[in-house]
C-alpha cells in the first residue's frame, strides 16, 4: 500500500501541529516497514526541516514543491481542484493535515484535526486563518474516510460543531 502525507505543517517548527506531525511519521515510517510513505512537502520561502531520519528510510519518499499556501488553499479549499495524486503520483491513501485538503482520485482520505478553535473562538483567531479552516473543514467533513482527532475534547466538538458521526473520529493523542 502507498500512503501519502502532508508534512507542510513541519515548516513550522516547535509548533504543536509540526510536533505532533512529526512524532508520527517519524514513528509510523519507523515500524511500518511494508508500506510505502510519500510525503508531500510545499512551502514557497521554508526549506524541508531536517527529517533525515524518515527521509533516509527505504520505504519513504519525499515530494518538495515551492507553492505558496495561499496558493494551495485556493486550489484545495476553495476550488477544490487539483488531486493529489497528479502531484506525487499514486496512493491508496492520503493523509493531511492542518492547511489544506486537496481533492484524490482514488485514494481514501484521512485528516488530522488538532481543534476548532475557528468555530469556538473565532474572535481570537485571524480572519484569514478562520475562512481558510473553515473551508479545509468543509471538505474533510465531506470527503474523508476517517478524522483523527488529537484529543477526546476535540473528537466531541468534532461530533457536535461539523456534526461527524464519531464512528469517523479516531483519537491519537500526541506523544511526550
Amino acid at each position: 500500500m502507498t500512503i501519502g502525507i502532508d508534512i507542510s505543517q513541519t515548516a513550522y517548527q516547535n509548533t504543536g501541529v509540526s510536533n505532533y506531525l512529526t512524532q508520527l511519521i517519524t514513528h509510523l515510517t519507523s515500524i511500518d516497514k511494508k508500506n510505502k510513505y510519500v510525503l508531500f512537502y510545499s512551502s514557497f520561502r521554508k526549506k524541508v526541516p531536517n527529517l533525515s531520519n524518515i527521509q533516509s528510510a527505504p520505504n519513504v519518499e519525499l515530494k518538495h514543491f515551492r507553492f505558496p499556501p495561499s496558493l494551495l488553499s485556493l486550489l484545495w479549499n476553495k476550488l477544490h481542484i487539483l488531486p493529489i495524486e497528479r502531484l506525487i503520483g499514486d496512493i491508496d491513501i492520503f493523509i493531511s493535515s492542518d492547511w489544506t485538503e486537496p481533492p484524490t482520485l482514488k485514494a481514501k482520505k484521512a485528516t488530522i484535526l488538532y481543534d476548532l478553535i475557528v468555530y469556538k473562538y473565532p474572535q481570537e483567531t485571524d480572519k484569514k486563518i478562520t475562512n481558510t479552516q473553515k473551508q479545509k473543514l468543509k471538505w474533510t467533513k465531506k470527503e474523508c474516510d476517517i478524522i483523527f482527532a488529537i484529543s477526546e475534547s476535540t473528537k466531541k466538538d468534532a461530533q457536535e460543531i461539523l456534526e461527524i458521526n464519531e464512528n469517523k473520529i479516531k483519537v491519537i493523542y500526541p506523544g511526550i
